[in-house]
């Protein structure tokens, strides 16, 4: 993600944040801009950019909710931002909990949304297209009284078990899937990945190409998850696959791919907004500044790879002196590493 400042004191300031602590001054993302923009008051609930010079309005979610730090352009009529219009379901907000629980839900959905439009990726709401638009709900197991709620994606509706939003419950629940890494952020982005199959890859001339990379996801997925949970996993499977889980079925491998690409590239571009080089070996340093912001979409894969293996060495190298697991808990084996590849062009191409 890009370094944010306050438009009006220069002030470095967060994606998440809704007001510079400096000069005082409303903040909200304007997703028109892709930036966090400074705001003063103008007149009928409405605010003026400082910088864009265009008039907004607050998301409903902001003004009312405070789960939300996202504007609307004034010309648009619809009361919720880009991101909250996505949610056609929210936590039932009669549990107390499940207020942060939603906070916390829809500022890793935020995260999300602006890696999807900074790469310039297809996204509609179910209202724009009902047969191929993007749909999030967010649920608890009381609410339905009958299975627990299952995290996952069917037909552009990704849902997500309000539980993940827990810190001590999704710990507790990577700990007994033995999983190295389960974060909110990367539970969206793998889901994501079974969207975008669905939306680009499917039924394009790529297809080809990934069952050479990913296999076939023609074979039955029901006995794929039967033998994973039956069988454990793989024993080789860190010599072909991202995660053990990617191992299961080739739809699972490909969103597990998709969410790793994510993952990277977003890491790539906050170090590089915030000036961070790394030496690719011991005789010269890349430049950040060949992977900032969009630049990501027409830089060569080998050119990103080169710079995340430096970088993730340091994430773990300064996870270890805090005392902390390591913060990039993966190896890049080749097979892993043509699979990330087949997936930058495949967002380059779009």
């Amino acid at each position: 993600m890009k370094a944010f400042h306050c438009d009006s004191c220069g002030q470095r300031v967060f994606f998440e944040n809704v007001v510079c602590v400096r000069c005082g001054h409303v903040l909200a993302f304007l997703p028109d801009q892709l930036d966090v923009g400074a705001l003063e008051p103008a007149n009928d609930e409405l605010w003026h950019s400082t910088e864009a010079k265009r008039s907004y309005r607050l998301c409903v979610n902001y003004a009312r909710a405070q789960v939300c730090n996202w504007a609307v352009p004034a010309d648009d009529p619809e009361p919720l931002c880009q991101s909250c219009r996505l949610t056609r379901v929210i936590p039932d907000l009669s549990l107390p909990a499940n207020h942060e629980a939603w906070r916390r839900l829809e500022a890793a959905k935020r995260r999300l949304l602006y890696s999807l439009l900074n790469l310039e990726l297809p996204l509609k709401t179910r209202q724009e297209d009902p047969d191929t638009g993007l749909a999030f709900e967010f649920l608890g197991d009381a609410v339905t009284n009958e299975k627990p709620v299952l995290t996952g994606h069917d037909s552009g509706v990704i849902t997500i078990n309000v539980a993940e939003a827990d810190d001590a419950e999704r710990e507790k629940r990577r700990l007994l899937l033995h999983e190295p890494y389960r974060t909110l952020l990367g539970h969206l982005r793998h889901e994501s990945g079974h969207y975008y199959w669905d939306l680009i890859l499917q039924n394009s001339e790529r297809i080809a190409q990934f069952r050479e990379l990913f296999g076939d996801e023609q074979a039955d997925y029901g006995e794929a998850l039967q033998r994973h949970y039956d069988q454990g996993v793989q024993p080789d499977w860190q010599e072909r696959f991202i995660s053990a889980y990617a191992s299961m079925h080739p739809w699972e491998d490909w969103a597990e791919t998709w969410a790793h690409y994510l993952h990277m590239v977003d890491a790539l571009e906050t170090a590089a907004a915030n000036g961070i080089s790394f030496a690719v070996d011991n005789s010269h340093a890349v430049s950040p500044a060949d992977v900032a912001g969009r630049k990501i979409l027409d830089t060569p894969f080998d050119t990103l790879l080169d710079h995340w293996l430096p970088l993730a060495f340091a994430l773990n190298d300064l996870s270890r002196s805090l005392g902390l697991p390591d913060g990039y808990p993966f190896v890049l084996s080749p097979p892993a590493i043509a699979k990330l590849r087949f997936t930058h062009e495949l967002v380059q191409s779009m």
